[in-house]
């Protein structure tokens, strides 16, 4: 009987407690009084919750996808509460927590404004024209309250008529968009204005593509293209989880950049970009890349990636599978829906190969490490990251290549990168229901492969070791050089920028005679051997008329001070890869270069 009862009241406990959770209701309204100055009104409508003292409302410090702490608090004035019509107590107790008092009434009111007007696909902008709302920098949710559903009212301001968004609109209220949890809402942006909008639809799911700003876009001939993307990432994973996605399109004069999110995404664009070839696949690799992570990080995860910690950094060694692979497979996508050939397939993947080559910090940091330190360097470089620093994205995608390659061949082209991410997808995010860790996603690519990857893991990823592009490329029957092998060109070993017309260092590389001999970032560069430094920098490449191994006096003006310096000229080392087939390829070659390129 014990037994019995204490079962029957863990019920009544829970069942109350469940009852209490859902009986709580959180809704937004925003809208726009002074949309030409940046701001947005929020209201926020909390009822349902227990007689407290107090209730914290806290807004997020960083936005999913993009590993920075941004402190959008920031940008939060005008907070106040009431309840009953009489203001509640307030107080600031950190800084994104507001705690209001006396909370004792069912309902509570909470108005405040947000100043927004930084241009990004993740930082929310408002001006006349159009707003659009980033949701990690726009609501508040309730201290342990992030599983609780909400609703979302916009009020466009009054010359605006449209809004898009990947949440699910309530019937019968216009503009007003419901969500399941926080994560859901803060995963979701949104666009409000008078957005070209136009529709397609691919893989089973209608697909929705808001444009601002104008340009030069086909919108057919766009409906078609991203379509045959779609179609191809959905067929590597068998399923396309959405049931509609949004595109928001910002069309600046120079634009670049996406985020990812659930059912949607939000892409930067140059508005006339559209018009040449080189613009218009550019734009095509964005949309690949970015309708990607809809399998890749929005639902196959790295283990620290969800649930999230809207207040602190999560760290992953993981961004280079999260974030470099998608790149690669961006690539993939783009020659698998028949938009680039084989040189635009291979030309990207040597760049990128080349750019780790090229930087001094592949061979200080691993690209495990550069992912864990995204939050304090990948989105805040300086001017000696180059040389102390690795991109996850651009390794990563390196590495993608790499792994790629060895699968086809060690399966003698059975098996490929996609089985792996498949694999990973359906035990992780379908059968787990849980993020992976760094030795779960390598346990699967040695199953799938059937050979050990613990030495590729020494090497490239938690080591540091120079790309064997030559080694994997040959496995498809490619030859890969490097055009600047064997060539002896002396440089100086500086970049160097304009600043009130005057030249100026902006970078040194590791190793450089600039670096050995004391040229710094921020010296005015006077003169090279004589030459005024206007011309000096049409000559810095090679240095003209001299040779490795010769000194040459470089004059510069540091903190106001005139500064003589005998530089020692060092080779460029600079590597540029190319590639051509193989004359005589054997069936292996073939059979790993068909399965790679899919032609």
């Amino acid at each position: 009987m014990m037994i019995k009862r204490t079962v029957l009241g863990l019920v009544l406990l829970l069942s109350i407690s469940m009852t209490s959770k859902s009986q709580v209701k959180i809704g937004f309204e925003v809208s726009f009084k002074e949309p030409q100055a940046h701001y947005a009104e929020v209201e926020m409508n909390v009822s349902g919750i227990a007689a407290k003292n107090y209730i914290d409302l806290k807004m997020p410090t960083w936005t999913p996808g993009s590993y920075l702490i941004r402190e959008f608090s920031k940008s939060v004035e005008s907070f106040g509460a009431k309840a009953g019509g009489k203001d509640l107590k307030f107080e600031k107790i950190s800084k994104n927590t507001w705690r209001v008092h006396n909370v004792k009434a069912n309902a509570v009111k909470v108005n405040y404004r947000v100043y927004a007007f930084e241009i990004s696909v993740r930082t929310p902008f408002i001006d006349k024209a159009h707003a659009f709302l980033s949701p990690t920098g726009i609501f508040m949710y309730p201290d342990g309250m992030i599983k609780t559903p909400s609703t979302v009212k916009i009020i466009p301001f009054s010359t605006w008529s449209k809004v898009s968004t990947g949440l699910e609109p309530v019937k019968g209220e216009k503009f007003t968009y419901t969500a399941s949890d926080f994560d859901i809402l803060f995963d979701s942006p949104i666009e409000v204005g008078n957005q070209d909008v136009f529709e397609f639809d691919a893989a089973g799911v209608k697909h929705e593509v808001a444009m601002y700003g104008g340009g030069n876009y086909d919108k057919e001939r766009l409906k078609v293209d991203m379509a045959k993307i779609v179609e191809e990432g959905t067929k590597i994973y068998g399923e396309n989880p959405n049931k509609h996605y949004t595109f928001i399109v910002h069309n600046y004069e120079r634009g670049g950049g996406g985020l990812e999110h659930l059912n949607s995404t939000t892409l930067g664009a140059s508005r006339n970009g559209y018009g040449t070839e080189r613009g218009y696949k550019s734009f095509l690799s964005l949309v690949a890349h970015e309708y990607y992570h809809l399998w890749n990080v929005k639902r196959l995860r790295p283990k620290a990636l969800g649930p999230f910690d809207y207040e602190n950094e999560n760290y992953t060694t993981n961004l280079w599978v999260a974030e470099g692979f998608t790149s690669y497979y961006g690539n993939k996508l783009m020659i698998r829906a028949g938009h680039v050939d084989l040189n635009g397939f291979i030309n990207p993947l040597l760049g990128s190969v080349g750019t780790v080559l090229n930087m001094p910090g592949s061979k200080i940091q691993s690209v495990a490490s550069s992912s864990f330190d995204a939050w304090i360097i990948g989105y805040r470089p300086n001017e000696n990251s180059n040389n102390n620093s690795i991109s996850y994205y651009t390794k990563g995608e390196a590495v993608g290549m790499l792994m790629d390659l060895e699968i086809i061949n060690a399966t003698k082209g059975a098996k490929s990168l996609d089985d792996v991410m498949k694999a990973m997808y359906d035990l992780y995010y379908k059968n787990l229901k849980r993020g992976y860790t760094d030795a779960e996603f390598k346990a699967m690519v040695e199953k799938v492969s059937g050979i050990s990857f613990a030495g590729f893991w020494d090497k490239y990823i938690n080591g540091t070791d120079d790309i064997d592009y030559a080694k994997y490329l040959a496995m498809a029957g490619f030859n890969v050089v490097n055009e600047n092998a064997n060539r002896d060109v002396p440089f100086l070993g500086v970049t160097t920028t304009r600043k009130d017309n005057k030249v100026v260092i902006a970078t040194v590389l590791r190793n450089s005679g600039a670096w050995i001999d004391g040229i710094n970032v921020n010296d005015e560069l006077v003169s090279i051997d004589g030459a005024p430094a206007e011309l000096a920098v049409e000559r810095m490449a090679q240095i003209t008329g001299k040779k490795v191994g010769d000194v040459v006096k470089v004059v510069v003006v540091r903190d106001g001070l005139k500064k003589e310096l005998d530089v020692k000229l060092t080779a460029n080392k600079a590597v540029r890869l190319s590639y051509s087939e193989v004359q005589n390829p054997t069936p292996m070659q073939l059979t790993v270069r068909k399965k790679w390129t899919g032609l």
